[in-house]
């Protein structure tokens, strides 16, 4: 691959919606600059037909393109714009199979219970299309997510107004967590001091051993760690938060991250639907198995089995579950008007989405009245629930946060090498029986081990050496380029923390930090520290691991900015490429309903335009294209421009949406690139471009308005039918044009 590619990746919901919109003016803006934009297919559908190609047509078949960036990500070529991608649970994998089928693909159907030794072999198939089946693949680097500082500084002179005050007269609201029994508690590892391979067993009560994973390789240097969430203890400490709700007039709601954690945390989330509707459920126990009915999909899951019944039958268990809400805490509801609540499907509620809003919203969530009311938060597993209670009791002490004078809290995540993946890979497993599962060497020796109970959840993790040295070495970069403190939020009293303390005391040595303010705290300690200088105004930069990252990187631009969206992701590859990440999507499905309610997409593509920047001037120091720089710096200035003059896309319809934003982005682009003066080239080029475009803004802008306010049909959810959806996109002909035009 020539060094003057940029990869543009394709992928799902709104920011796959946006890229119809943008990624034409890309190609046209970079055509004859020697860089090249292409596209590889990393969407849900994508992946699913990559991966099951055996009956499909050769006009259906696509390569691997998630395998091919693999692969890319580890050379110094790797330039790639990566966009937010779904991170798949169970219901949407089936969504996404049934739409496929629909559309003539032979895929075959997902075995949610699997009987036959085929039908688990299908089921471990379909495994590399669930939960975070593509960030692990692509994130050879460490990251380090912060807004540009244009964005931060437009977020302070037009600051979000969907902050809500905490009372004065005091909340009720409080996060929750487990004292004892959970991930935190259990938690047990070891630094390998030689290379090694692995396996992952359970020996039962007869000492009987049964293989749960093989062939894994370990290399010296490396940590690893085990850990056992205990499902009594989770289930005496769901049934005790229900009590407390009751008693405390609060609602219930719980905050678990089931599309990353793809084997961990919808089985938690199917604990706490039986604990909460046990006396309906367990009533109808029989009937709910022989129907297939999953707790672990939601409540909704099961609602939708009764299908299955004599419409007595079904009447008779929807009155049983009706009938239990009258004696329980009230849940807090993710669609009040349409009955859904927390429990009702388990990728509804993502808990680094669900929890900032919660601080945002002053302690509360929506209840079935759609009216805001204090909640008990439940986030199980000490891991991270306590920091996210330390937020919660600031605010509660301090009041709201101000988004016109608060300070950054910026992120260096450890990430690289599949770094501590919790939950989103193949070395979690639910104990089949009382006895222990346990890591053993290549030589029979026991590395770790867990005693078990039947339905535990087992679960190990990796992080590499060279991963961590790399992450010691960009924190400290972040601290000399910023001036601001870097806080490892590590905490010794937990068994990975402290081997990863050991190893960041021996690496920073290594580097120059004199006059620089590094720290290693607590999570809490160091949310704590970060939020007095936030409402001081002053910025920290936070060091995290890999689960911390993802969810601080939500936490704190939402809270800030408004969104996460608005926050850029730079990867600088160990092999000497980029990989620029555009913002979360947790948003995005929202997104989508309202564009085909009423065509109105208010997805905002800041994030893409701001990892263009870095990505043209990866291109410009790698190759020497100057052109490149100009590209950038033309870029930068645009995006400038873009906020000075409040582009972003509306929350209403029939006002400006992603595409009427991308329009004005586009404008300020040309316009930059016209009136600089270091390529005369690309001034003449785009002179008249720029012209064409400020002269036809009142034509273009009507025409983009004219095409919301009614249903829009793209052809599909998941894989969306191409001409319907670019005419959908791109619904201006003055605009395109101008834009085709200088293909």
């Amino acid at each position: 691959m020539a060094a003057s590619t940029i990869i543009w990746t394709k992928i799902d919901e709104a920011p796959a919606l946006a890229t119809y919109a943008l990624l034409p003016v890309v190609r046209a803006f970079t055509r004859g600059t020697g860089v090249e934009v292409e596209t590889r297919d990393i969407s849900l559908a994508g992946r699913i037909v990559a991966n099951f190609p055996d009956n499909l047509t050769d006009e259906q078949r696509i390569p691997d393109h998630l395998a091919a960036l693999g692969e890319l990500v580890q050379t110094p070529e790797a330039n790639i714009i990566k966009l937010p991608n779904i991170s798949a649970s169970v219901p949407q994998l089936e969504a996404a199979i049934a739409e496929l089928r629909d559309k003539g693909y032979d895929i075959p159907e997902y075995p949610d219970e699997p009987d036959t030794d085929a039908e688990r072999a299908l089921q471990q198939r379909f495994a590399v299309c669930l939960g975070s089946a593509v960030n692990p693949v692509l994130r050879e680097g460490n990251s380090d997510r912060r807004p540009a500082a244009a964005v931060k500084k437009f977020a302070k002179k037009n600051p979000h107004k969907m902050m809500k005050p905490w009372p004065e007269s005091g909340s009720k609201a409080r996060v929750a967590y487990m004292t004892g029994g959970d991930f935190y508690g259990s938690e047990t590892s070891t630094t390998l001091t030689r290379p090694t391979e692995a396996r992952i067993e359970f020996v039962a009560a007869d000492g009987d051993p049964t293989t749960l994973k093989e062939g894994l390789a370990l290399q010296g240097g490396e940590v690893i760690d085990s850990a056992v969430m205990h499902v009594a203890a989770l289930r005496d400490f769901y049934a005790e938060q229900i009590r407390a709700a009751q008693r405390e007039g609060v609602l219930l709601s719980l905050h678990l991250k089931a599309t990353m954690m793809k084997v961990s945390d919808p089985v938690m989330f199917g604990h706490c639907v039986s604990v909460y509707f046990a006396e309906a459920l367990d009533k109808h126990a029989e009937t709910l198995e022989e129907i297939g009915a999953n707790v672990n999909k939601g409540l909704a899951d099961v609602l939708a089995k009764l299908d299955r019944l004599p419409p007595e039958k079904k009447a008779e268990i929807e009155a049983d579950i009706n009938a239990v809400y009258d004696h329980r805490p009230p849940l807090a509801m993710v669609d009040s008007r349409k009955g859904i609540t927390n429990l009702h499907v388990p990728n509804n509620i993502i808990v680094d989405a669900s929890m900032p809003n919660v601080i945002r919203d002053g302690g509360k969530m929506w209840n079935a009245s759609d009216e805001l009311q204090d909640t008990i938060a439940m986030v199980p597993d000490r891991s991270y629930a306590t920091m996210y209670s330390a937020i919660l009791e600031d605010a509660k002490a301090n009041g709201q946060f101000d988004p016109a004078t608060m300070g950054n809290v910026s992120n260096v995540g450890l990430m690289a090498q599949k770094a501590e993946e919790y939950g989103s890979h193949d070395k979690t497993f639910i104990a089949p029986a009382a006895g222990v599962i346990r890591v053993v060497d290549a030589t029979g020796e026991v590395l770790l081990t867990q005693s078990v109970e039947p339905g535990d959840i087992f679960r190990m993790c990796q992080a590499k050496d060279a991963p961590i040295q790399s992450w010691v070495e960009l924190a400290v970069k972040r601290a000399r380029a910023t001036g601001s403190p870097a806080v490892f939020w590590l905490d010794e009293n937990r068994a990975h923390d402290a081997e990863i303390i050991k190893k960041v005391r021996a690496y920073l040595p290594e580097h120059d930090t004199d006059g620089l303010d590094i720290r290693i705290m607590t999570p809490d300690d160091a949310m704590r520290f970060s939020l007095e200088r936030i409402r001081r105004g002053e910025d920290t930069i936070s060091v995290t691991g890999n689960v911390l990252r993802d969810y601080l990187t939500d936490l704190f631009p939402i809270l800030e900015l408004g969104t996460s969206a608005r926050v850029l992701s730079i990867v600088p590859l160990m092999a000497g490429g980029g990989l620029f990440e555009t913002g979360a999507g947790g948003s995005a499905p929202k997104h989508v309903q309202q564009f085909l309610a009423e065509g109105h997409l208010r997805w905002d593509s800041l994030g893409e335009y701001c990892a263009l920047v870095p990505s043209f001037e990866l291109i410009a120091e790698r190759t020497g294209n100057r052109t490149a720089k100009v590209l950038a710096d033309s870029l930068d200035s645009a995006i400038a421009d873009y906020l000075e003059n409040g582009r972003l896309p509306s929350r209403k319809v029939n006002e400006i949406d992603n595409r009427g934003s991308s329009y004005y982005l586009t404008l300020y682009w040309a316009r930059a690139l016209a009136t600089q003066v270091d390529d005369g080239d690309l001034a003449a080029r785009f002179t008249p471009v720029a012209a064409a475009l400020a002269d036809a803004e009142a034509t273009i802008v009507e025409e983009l308005l004219a095409a919301q306010g009614s249903p829009v049909d793209i052809g599909g959810y998941y894989l969306p039918d191409e001409g319907a959806a670019s005419a959908a996109m791109r619904p201006s002909p003055t605009l395109n044009a101008i834009i085709d035009g200088m293909l």
